[in-house]
């Protein structure tokens, strides 16, 4: 039996759709800046599963390093607690939707670790 998995990503800045959104989720490492933590409307803030701190000051968000960022990250995440977290969040996301919550710009979006946490959650590379 196969079952559907739905993750999506989103800003943490952008308004909630209680609807829509399922089980609202922050993935940074750092809480975002200028958000008060009512206005962000969150089930769970997962930092386990946020790149570390090191990784994220070198990658800097610059595309050109996703390629090597994303390998780095998925090796940040093949540990015990962050493995525990994602596998919680795989089973979340079997019995309804996901959001993973970000402050990243929106044009970064595509290249940012949420969009890595995504791939993961949906089943792989």
């Amino acid at each position: 039996m196969t079952s559907t998995r739905h993750v999506q990503v989103r800003r943490v800045y952008d308004e909630a759709r209680p609807r829509k959104d399922g089980l609202r989720v922050l993935v940074d490492g750092v809480w975002p800046r200028g958000m008060k933590k009512e206005d962000a409307r969150l089930d769970e803030w997962d930092r386990l599963i946020a790149p570390s701190t090191e990784l994220r000051k070198w990658y800097s968000h610059d595309p050109d390093r996703f390629g090597e960022f994303a390998k780095r990250y998925r090796a940040e995440l093949s540990g015990q607690e962050a493995r525990e977290v994602l596998e919680r969040l795989r089973e979340q996301a079997r019995e309804g939707t996901v959001t993973l919550l970000t402050a990243v710009k929106e044009e970064q979006l595509d290249y940012s670790h949420a969009a890595v946490l995504k791939e993961e959650l949906d089943g792989g590379r």
